[in-house]
């Protein structure tokens, strides 16, 4: 469906927040079991590497159902699939907590994972849908503000909480919330034109997939968010053992403090929707492109040469801010690559996006594990950089 530039504004910004709660709600408990790798991998008796490999055991199956979602949301609706998404994931994250080992952990953050698959790209497309092109970065930054909120919630929950609820709780917190976001989708008409309806065939989506990938652009733009993945999500779940390996905080006092990092860096991407209007205005999408990845390479860098913990969060906050001014801009351009199938397309990006995650955590931590947390950092930082100079360039 081409976008109608004619939307009336209170139905546009209706929306985009029923759509945000979905967004905050699929997001709480994405990366909330990032600090507390170190606690878990002792309550499991398993290594940090291990229990590191629960953000992979998210990503994966989030990337892998998104050929399949992308074409079913653009021919059943994607606003629909987007109720029945938030439900799903409700559901395995309630039963989360009461996993009794790590294995049956991993299969539910995998259940989970691949519920969220149907929230965050199809409500990129349905806000491509709705919203025209020289308005939508502005847009999809305000829908973003949602989904970092849930990035900083599930952080904050997991730093804060941590003492009195433990990594079960926080997540079973996590899970509430979403149940409670899925009712109200369900009561709460999102408002609109109609979507269509129509049947899935999976050849035509194929040949639309085939069509996708043949564009120069958007196969630039899904390397790039494969890159950003493996280079910026990667190095999450060692935040915690980089904080005690540097000896900033005790095991406990670790995850305290990785919570927060992980927060500041939800915090820059809100620093990001503040200013993405007026920086837009005076120095264009190439530039922020470039400033972005210069400030992420200057956050990634610090990570591993902080001398202390506050040093250490306040980078959380410029590789945030610095991250969201290339992400929401790929984002913005891939919305645009097939208008005919949007779902498709943004899908797609999610699929790289997910897969470079996914990848993230093995890769980085063979980096840390062979040349040390501050050389594998700055190989990040330098890796980062350049794809930002690359982009801006184009």
């Amino acid at each position: 469906m081409a976008p109608d530039p004619a939307l009336p504004q209170p139905r546009a910004r209706r929306l985009i927040l029923l759509l945000g709660i979905s967004c905050f709600a699929g997001a709480l408990s994405g990366r909330v079991t990032d600090p507390f790798v170190a606690t878990m991998a002792e309550e499991f008796a398993s290594s940090t590497d291990t229990v590191a490999l629960l953000a992979s055991a998210y990503a994966v199956p989030f990337a892998l159902v998104q050929p399949i979602l992308g074409p079913v949301g653009d021919a059943l609706g994607k606003r629909r699939v987007v109720r029945l998404s938030l439900f799903l994931l409700s559901i395995f994250a309630l039963a989360a907590p009461f996993a009794p080992g790590l294995g049956t952990l991993m299969v539910l953050r995998a259940l989970t994972g691949a519920a969220a698959g149907g929230i965050m790209p199809l409500t990129l497309a349905a806000i491509g849908d709705a919203v025209p092109l020289k308005e939508r970065q502005v847009a999809l930054s305000r829908l973003l503000v949602f989904a970092i909120g849930g990035q900083i919630g599930g952080g904050a929950l997991a730093g804060l909480l941590a003492p009195w609820l433990g990594w079960r709780g926080v997540l079973g917190l996590c899970g509430g919330v979403a149940l409670l976001a899925s009712v109200v989708l369900l009561l709460v008409p999102f408002g609109g034109p109609p979507e269509p309806r129509g049947r899935f065939e999976p050849v035509r989506a194929l040949g639309r997939y085939r069509a996708i990938l043949g564009l120069p652009a958007a196969r630039l733009l899904f390397a790039a968010v494969l890159i950003e993945g493996v280079l910026v999500f990667g190095t999450f779940p060692y935040f915690a053992p980089i904080l005690q390996a540097k000896g900033l905080a005790s095991a406990a006092g670790a995850t305290f403090e990785a919570g927060l990092a992980v927060a500041a860096f939800g915090c820059g991407g809100f620093v990001y929707a503040a200013v993405v209007r007026p920086v837009l205005g005076r120095i264009g999408q190439s530039r922020m492109v470039m400033l972005g990845g210069g400030l992420a390479g200057l956050a990634l860098l610090t990570f591993g040469l902080a001398p202390a913990a506050a040093v250490f969060i306040a980078a959380g906050l410029v590789l945030g801010t610095g991250f969201y001014m290339v992400h929401n801009s790929i984002q913005t351009r891939v919305t645009e690559v097939a208008p005919e199938a949007r779902g498709s397309a943004v899908a797609m990006h999610a699929f790289h996006f997910y897969v470079g995650q996914s990848l993230g955590p093995v890769l980085v931590g063979l980096a840390i594990g062979g040349f040390g947390a501050p050389v594998a950092l700055a190989l990040a930082a330098a890796g980062i950089v350049a794809l930002g100079i690359r982009l801006g360039r184009r």
